[in-house]
């Protein structure tokens, strides 16, 4: 599917499926050996898990390494004590998706600085540059799975219903961009609908965000969460409330793949391809460790997934055959 959306300095996307080591690339890169370290904002979602196989795979396959993977827990000031210490360390490159654009700049700054090689995940810290203070942002096209949520759950929406839109309260790059699009659509598709939102300051708290949302509107007719993991939370909320309220979001984990399967309240997912990202954000990082630049925003496709579709979107997402449960939908 075409590439909706722009990069956070206006850059085209260039696919992440046109990337490529030249053969003299590939066996610099065998001899060489390169050290990497992965630094997330957390390690425990499936996202994250399916992102860091796809970079130790394919890492592993020109002779490089995960040395280790932080998992940094949301915690910003984590984030900026790990970031200093592999400043220090004798790695090549850190790849690693920023915990909001603000409060880290400076600790990024220091992985160039010190001469290793940046590529980003996602978010692009305020005031650095592509080529300059990183190599390379690697992401989703987050526009496009903000449209897909918006059009997966707009038949779900009665005319003059109202759309909650449950986000981050982080400034983060990718969930702003869902929320635009999704905006962007309704706007454009379905004006008669009414939109209003809520936000977490952490994922443990994307329950009561909800409550709090549906305590100001009791009209609630549908609902889109930023990703999978706090709508997990949100569906909690949902059922303990005794409502029967539509929901999309973005990523195709296990647990929202079950729910998708087996209830009646998820109706649609916005999945992206984490594995197909770390591949990504690895063959960027060779790129940058032998000497060529790689394009400043690298950006894999989202997939709209229901029902009827869900077990072959497992397999193009996972690599992997969908688990026994998703076929009872079937």
């Amino acid at each position: 599917m075409p590439m909706t959306g722009l990069g956070p300095h206006g850059e085209r996307a260039a696919p992440a499926d046109k990337l490529f080591l030249t053969a003299e690339e590939a066996a610099v890169a065998q001899v060489s050996r390169f050290t990497v370290a992965v630094v997330m904002h957390t390690a425990t979602s499936d996202w994250a898990r399916l992102a860091a196989a796809g970079i130790g795979e394919t890492l592993g396959a020109y002779s490089a390494g995960v040395v280790e993977i932080v998992d940094c827990a949301f915690d910003k000031p984590m984030q900026n004590r790990e970031l200093s210490r592999l400043a220090s360390s004798r790695i090549d490159a850190v790849i690693s998706i920023p915990i909001g654009v603000s409060g880290v700049t400076d600790a990024y700054r220091k992985i160039s600085k010190s001469g290793k090689k940046l590529i980003l995940i996602d978010n692009v810290p305020t005031g650095l540059l592509p080529g300059a203070d990183y190599s390379a942002l690697v992401s989703a096209d987050n526009f496009s799975l903000g449209e897909i949520a918006a059009r997966l759950i707009s038949p779900h929406i009665a005319d003059e219903g109202v759309a909650g839109i449950l986000t981050y309260g982080a400034d983060f790059f990718a969930a702003n961009e869902r929320e635009i699009a999704f905006r962007k659509w309704m706007g454009v598709n379905r004006s008669d609908i009414t939109l209003v939102r809520g936000r977490f300051a952490t994922v443990d708290e994307a329950g009561s965000a909800f409550d709090r949302l549906f305590a100001e509107n009791a009209d609630l007719d549908g609902l889109f969460v930023t990703w999978d993991v706090p709508a997990l939370r949100a569906l909690d909320a949902i059922r303990a409330a005794s409502r029967i309220l539509p929901l999309t979001t973005v990523d195709l984990g296990n647990a929202i793949a079950t729910e998708l399967a087996q209830s009646d309240l998820v109706k649609g997912i916005a999945a992206q391809r984490p594995f197909d990202l770390g591949v990504a954000a690895a063959i960027a990082t060779l790129m940058s460790l032998t000497g060529r630049q790689p394009p400043p925003w690298i950006v894999t496709p989202g997939l709209a997934v229901t029902r009827d579709n869900l077990v072959e979107a497992y397999l193009t997402v996972w690599r992997a055959p969908a688990p026994a449960l998703l076929f009872q939908a079937r």
